[in-house]
């Protein structure tokens, strides 16, 4: 019923987990298809768990040249819970400082 204390890190972790995913693991599914996904793919974020995804695309991909196609899909499931965390919190997300103003949130 309560959340863990180090949320925000292991939700950060899941989304930089999710964009290394297409570029290395191997998917034996199809007799038509072996190997990685590449970088040509759609990702689908969902609520606040994954909401970094995009974020982390953004800074750590897309502007070293890499998932220059990949887009993403972010949903919305369940508005009143939004994961807030301290901004003290935020050097553990490794994303660059200029995304911090990006998450100040006023309430009211």
């Amino acid at each position: 019923g309560t959340d863990y204390e180090d949320n925000q890190l292991r939700f950060s972790m899941l989304c930089q987990a999710a964009l290394e995913a297409p570029r290395i693991l191997n998917l034996n599914s199809s007799e038509y298809f072996s190997g990685p996904y590449g970088e040509d793919v759609v990702f689908i974020a969902n609520d606040w768990h994954t909401a970094l995804l995009p974020c982390y695309l953004k800074s750590m991909y897309k502007s070293k040249g890499t998932y220059e196609t990949a887009k993403v899909a972010y949903c919305i499931h369940n508005i009143a819970y939004q994961g807030r965390f301290s901004f003290s919190d935020f050097s553990l997300l490794n994303l660059p400082d200029a995304y911090r103003s990006s998450f100040d949130f006023i309430d009211g």
